[in-house]
């Protein structure tokens, strides 16, 4: 599916080299303030600059199609829609009978029989993560008061992480990367137990981001290798502030009113000039193919705006449900 959320809910759409990508938003509260420039900044973060990413060039401009008047939301769905301009799709037709290893092409021909569009990956493009961003940015309008902020904490195992970057370009690899998230100023009782726990729930629109491979929250894998007495948050007062924040501002799936704090691995990008093994889908042979195209050396770089974005858009659909935040502004 393609629609995410019970309330604000988020519906993704289009293909790498199709003629746009977008989202529909549907449950946004009536009488929102929202203007192109609302999304300069989150997209600006997200765009490639060309040192270590693609140089594929795209504005990225938003444009507001319905839900949108006197530049107020309506409640009605809201669309907003990015054309694709800056696309070169034959660097993929020598490509569609030979999947790239470690992208979703092979397992797009199985899945669609072959009706896939593999012109840049198609709906499997990390494209449509500007969907993503855009829907963040309303998000986090919606959440007065809360503020969310993502950091690069390392590529390529490296804090510093200029020499390791150079290094993989000049060799036509790629780098992954380890991105820190945290949402401060939220409100205790977000979340329900089990199934939309809020752990749950980001996990599940952070893993929609195409290439995350690891997830977790507070102390994470680390808390296997501590005692109870050392991973337990001491209680500080009434409202539930703690010493420390190993759960990571969750606990029972259900928010502390302590930081959100969560990790995400970002793979390496599957799509490198060297000389990789694939399989011809006519012939069912072994072969070789080398990429063409544009691609980055790390798109964990660009990724920072788009988990705030999914962040945002979790938090805004449970304080919606928790009646939080009003069905209609003023």
């Amino acid at each position: 599916m393609n629609s995410f959320g019970r309330i604000f809910r988020v519906s993704i759409l289009g293909e790498s080299h199709g003629e746009q990508v977008g989202v529909v938003i549907d449950g946004c509260p009536a009488g929102l303030e929202l203007a192109p420039e609302d999304f300069a900044d989150d997209l600006a973060r997200r765009r490639a600059d060309g040192q270590f990413t693609t140089a594929r060039k795209e504005p990225d401009e938003p444009l507001m199609v319905s839900g949108l008047f006197d530049g107020r939301t309506t409640g009605a769905p809201l669309t907003i829609l990015f054309q694709n301009r800056d696309i070169r799709s034959k660097d993929y037709f020598a490509l569609k009978n030979t999947p790239r290893p470690g992208h979703a092409d092979h397992t797009a021909y199985l899945k669609t029989g072959g009706w896939n569009d593999y012109r840049g990956g198609g709906h499997f493009s990390g494209r449509l993560t500007l969907g993503l961003v855009a829907a963040g940015v309303v998000a986090k309008k919606l959440l007065d008061g809360v503020t969310i902020a993502a950091e690069i904490l390392e590529i390529g195992g490296a804090q510093q992480p200029a020499k390791r970057l150079l290094e993989a370009q000049k060799e036509g690899d790629s780098l992954g990367g380890i991105i820190r998230c945290v949402a401060t100023g939220l409100p205790a009782g977000l979340g329900e137990p089990f199934f939309d726990s809020v752990e749950s729930l980001v996990s599940h629109i952070v893993f929609s981001i195409p290439g995350i491979k690891g997830i977790e929250f507070g102390a994470g894998f680390a808390a296997a290798r501590m005692n109870g007495s050392e991973v337990n948050d001491a209680i500080l007062d009434k409202k539930g502030r703690t010493l420390t924040n190993n759960a990571g501002g969750v606990n029972g799936g259900i928010t502390s009113g302590n930081p959100l704090v969560f990790r995400i691995a970002a793979r390496p990008t599957p799509s490198i000039r060297l000389t990789q093994q694939t399989v011809n889908l006519e012939t069912g042979k072994k072969t070789e193919i080398t990429i063409a195209g544009r691609h980055d050396t790390c798109f964990a770089l660009r990724l920072p705006p788009i988990l705030e974005g999914v962040t945002a858009i979790v938090l805004a659909d449970l304080m919606l449900r928790e009646g939080k935040l009003p069905r209609v502004l003023s």
